[in-house]
């Protein structure tokens, strides 16, 4: 996958197996967005059996297969449903049409590995909260931003070790590079992929939640335009917001389509993030007119200035911890609650924005 669209953004970690051989078997089912790679490769990297995949466009699971030879095709869902080693779907369905899918699948006894945005609409919040609690079973979300990033990995590590202090603030930028000819038609319909604010503001506010230790918060203000594609008039190409955590820490992001094409990658993705003793820095995936290098980590604090080049020296542990949790019935890569609260925000966000004409 190259770098030039984020569609197809799927690192490769260093394998870090976590469970014996065919211990932990899972499926793929809707292959409409091209993270499906990156969340397969994660798992498979932390020790995961790829066993089947599903998806109604044989031009889609080709593609598929020829990533992931040895795979089997199923012919429908529920040969997959059916099959009692599967503990868990990838999925990377249509934006509005992966809590539908969630559902199915939690409803078969299987745990749920969507994309993100999980879903598009505060009805369908509901819906999954509840299938969880009925079920037991986890809809772990790809928030691939932090968790397949492994300068974001490592200033989790930063602000959990107290490099910083208190965290007070967090500020990130998430533009994109649009290949437009290279889109989905859905991609362009806000009913579909929910919006620029619930689809990649989504990776934004779940940072916020994360680095400020944020249980929930309030969006203050937000914003949506359209300025540059009035060809696609159900699409945004910018926006932005403000929150604020219930610990008081405040976090603001943009998010857009504009990343130029003399950029060495699909978008200069940053995070700054500011805490009472210092500051860090996040260049995700390029440090640009220096060099066309990722995972670049500045931290500034106490004990002087800092320049960690992390590319290929953390990982992405979170893989690791979901198939534990899987399997363990534990919380440790990522909580339900955080799940869906990040969800809940980035919906309430793209709903309440202020439409820029």
């Amino acid at each position: 996958m190259g770098n030039q669209s984020g569609m197809f953004y799927a690192p490769q970690g260093k394998r870090n197996v976590v469970c014996a051989p065919g211990e932990f078997r899972f499926a793929a089912i809707g292959l409409d967005h091209g993270h499906i790679y990156g969340m397969c490769s994660g798992l498979i990297e932390a020790g995961g059996q790829l066993d089947w995949v599903y998806d109604p466009d044989p031009q889609k699971v080709a593609s598929f297969l020829a990533k992931f030879p040895g795979v089997k095709e199923a012919r429908s869902e529920q040969e997959i449903f059916q099959d009692a080693r599967i503990r868990l779907v990838a999925g990377a369905a249509v934006a509005s049409e992966r809590c539908a899918l969630g559902l199915r699948v939690m409803s078969h006894g299987k745990d749920y590995f969507t994309d993100k945005a999980p879903l598009t609409t505060l009805e369908q919040l509901a819906l999954a909260k509840r299938k969880a609690a009925e079920t037991g079973r986890k809809y772990a979300v790809y928030y691939s931003e932090r968790l397949h990033v492994e300068s974001a990995v490592y200033a989790g590590y930063l602000i959990e070790q107290g490099a910083i202090g208190r965290v007070l603030q967090v500020i990130g930028f998430g533009p994109h590079r649009l290949k437009a000819d290279s889109r989905p038609d859905w991609f362009f319909d806000r009913d579909q992929f929910g919006g620029i604010l619930c689809d990649i503001g989504s990776h934004q506010i779940e940072q916020f939640l994360y680095y400020t230790g944020a249980k929930d918060a309030r969006v203050v203000h937000s914003k949506k335009a359209n300025y540059h594609h009035k060809q696609y008039p159900r699409f945004e190409d910018f926006g932005d917001a403000a929150l604020i955590g219930d610990n008081g820490a405040t976090g603001y992001f943009r998010v857009d389509w504009f990343t130029p094409e003399g950029l060495s990658t699909w978008g200069d993705g940053r995070t700054t993030i500011l805490g009472t003793d210092g500051y860090i820095e996040l260049r995700k995936y390029t440090d640009i007119a220096r060099e066309q290098s990722k995972d670049h980590v500045y931290l500034v604090n106490s004990e002087g200035e800092h320049h960690l080049h992390v590319a290929g020296q953390v990982g992405y542990p979170y893989f690791g911890q979901l198939i534990l949790d899987c399997i363990n019935r534990t919380e440790n890569a990522m909580t339900q609650e955080h799940a869906f609260k990040a969800a809940e925000l980035c919906v309430i966000a793209q709903r309440d924005a202020v439409q820029i004409e």
